[in-house]
């Protein structure tokens, strides 16, 4: 009988029962990726994490897993291992290894305790997205803002900025749609540095996130690339509050149209729960 031990954090939150739940298997060495995705459906949270042996240059590495598929990258996943992992090992930054490249996350305390921690994402890939139209239909909007966007950082997220908070606050999209386009919608809106965003993943088995730390990052990039927000301003972001999980992110981007140098996500997290699976030996 094997016993696995997983941490119960709250992410992009320092209130317990919102933010965006995250479940940490913090010894994951050895476990068949096939008993992940089955422990990850067994959660059906938006992303459970399972820690492994470093294989480079982080302190650990990272396999993250929502209900239905695995992901090279996620932001609140990372960030709640962060703080998961962090504590005990007293450090100011941790290096976690990620399916997309090696992930620092600095971390902020109050005495021994992490109260905020920043990462420094994956520099996404933009392209033009070619199904405006038939996202739009899905979404239920009848225009964007800005030119939709496709930024890939291991999600593959699409930006729509919509005319008022209130317009994000009313979408209901029809979710069998957006899942058949293969994309995160991430659609938001706002002005200065605050911003209100939802973000709907139908396609990999999460209908709406409460905080979605990969769009973050390119939500920012989306609003700098366009003059909406300056270089290296810091904006807050809140997402959550229609399902009922308000939750708060901070992102910044550093450099140019021409050349991003560096792009950083924040915010808070809470361990709220710990327990364990008793499993079988796999034949």
């Amino acid at each position: 009988m094997r016993v696995l031990r997983y941490v119960l954090a709250d992410v992009f939150t320092a209130t317990p029962l919102a933010g965006n739940q995250l479940a940490v298997f913090t010894d994951a060495s050895g476990l068949d990726e096939r008993i992940m995705q089955a422990l990850a459906r067994e959660l059906n949270l938006s992303e459970t994490v399972f820690v492994v042996p470093r294989e480079s240059d982080g302190h650990a590495r990272i396999r993250i897993f929502t209900p239905t598929a695995e992901l090279p990258f996620a932001g609140h996943p990372t960030l709640g291992t962060a703080f998961v992992l962090g504590g005990p090992l007293q450090l100011a930054e941790i290096r976690l290894e990620t399916g997309r490249g090696t992930v620092p996350v600095e971390l902020e305390r109050e005495g021994p305790r992490i109260v905020f921690a920043r990462m420094s994402q994956p520099i996404p890939r933009i392209e033009p997205y070619p199904a405006e139209a038939e996202l739009r239909r899905a979404l239920g909007v009848e225009r964007a803002e800005l030119r939709i966007e496709l930024y890939d950082n291991g999600p593959r997220h699409v930006c729509v900025v919509l005319p008022s908070e209130d317009a994000v606050t009313r979408l209901a999209p029809d979710l069998a749609a957006l899942a058949e386009l293969g994309v995160q919608a991430s659609c938001f809106a706002g002005s200065g540095t605050r911003w209100k965003t939802r973000m709907f993943a139908p396609n990999v088995g999460v209908p709406e996130d409460p905080a979605t730390g990969s769009a973050a990052g390119p939500l920012a990039l989306h609003l700098a690339r366009h003059g909406r927000i300056g270089w290296g301003e810091e904006i807050e972001i809140s997402q959550g509050v229609e399902i009922g999980r308000p939750s708060t992110l901070y992102a910044r981007v550093e450099g140019t149209a021409e050349r991003v140098e560096r792009v950083e996500v924040g915010g808070a997290a809470v361990i709220v729960a710990r327990g364990e699976f008793r499993l079988p030996p796999t034949p």
